[in-house]
């Protein structure tokens, strides 16, 4: 039975071959970027290998705010329902780390956008609907700080944080909306993918695309995740596993998400 499924940053990397997989596989997919162009380009792509499902697109930038709540509104007129929302887009090197609002790229692309368009697109999420964040094996303790936009932190170091907090807040919406069915699991994909923020970020050519693109479409869809809510799964091991210590600590989880829902409530 085909789904319908949204893939943040969906124009390249693992993104773009979630979405093939799903195309293929017949499911409607809602794809989201930041350009116009490259949404052209993918969506003639994925047209042409007729899978039968439908293809919807969506521009947005994520390190703006205004953007994000824009599109989910959009995209909850358009939609019925959302079967599986898959935050995937993310940041680790940028020639500008800092957002219009003085917050740092790393956290607003890769922690807070998709917080707030998770909880703006949840009205739309069916009982066994999911939502699949994407983390990292890249996990480092959350500085408030930083997350708020206090502190400047180097490239790894914000993206580290970014990705413990996304697991972290994974948690938190486990617990919060447990009850409704909703399956929320953060994924780490598989380290030194071939993708263009591991060429820019280590200078290596990485590892297949498909090894994250298989794990996400399995997040999506299989048996597998369905009773895992609020867990991690470290793809480099083939298995859930506990996240870095922090990421199963609930008073700093509950802090992170105090964080992010005070940032939400003024800007």
């Amino acid at each position: 039975m085909s789904k319908t499924i949204l893939i943040t940053g969906a124009t390249d990397g693992i993104g773009l071959e979630t979405a093939k997989l799903l195309v293929e596989q017949g499911h409607n997919v809602v794809l989201h970027g930041r350009s116009p162009d490259k949404l052209d380009a993918v969506e003639k792509t994925l047209r042409a290998m007729n899978g039968g499902g439908e293809i919807s697109r969506y521009v947005a930038d994520l390190s703006r705010l205004a953007d994000v709540r824009r599109m989910a509104d959009e995209i909850a007129a358009d939609f019925r329902q959302l079967d599986v929302l898959i935050n995937n887009a993310g940041v680790l090197k940028t020639a500008h780390t800092r957002t219009e609002d003085g917050f740092d790229v790393r956290f607003m692309v890769n922690t807070i956008a998709p917080y707030l368009l998770t909880q703006r697109l949840l009205p739309i999420i069916p009982l066994d609907g999911r939502v699949v964040n994407l983390s990292s094996a890249a996990q480092a303790p959350v500085s408030i700080a930083a997350l708020q936009g206090k502190e400047q932190l180097d490239d790894m170091a914000a993206y580290a944080q970014s990705k413990l907090a996304i697991t972290m807040w994974t948690r938190e919406f486990a617990s919060r909306y447990g009850a409704s069915g909703v399956v929320f699991s953060a994924v780490n994909p598989g380290s030194l993918l071939a993708s263009k923020m591991v060429k820019e970020g280590f200078g290596v050519a990485g590892n297949d695309l498909s090894i994250g693109a298989d794990i996400l479409v399995r997040a999506a869809l299989s048996e597998e995740f369905s009773n895992m809510s609020g867990r991690y799964y470290d793809n480099d091991n083939h298995r859930f596993a506990p996240p870095q210590a922090d990421g199963l600590n609930d008073t700093k989880m509950r802090a992170i998400v105090e964080a992010i829902e005070g940032i939400l409530d003024s800007h």
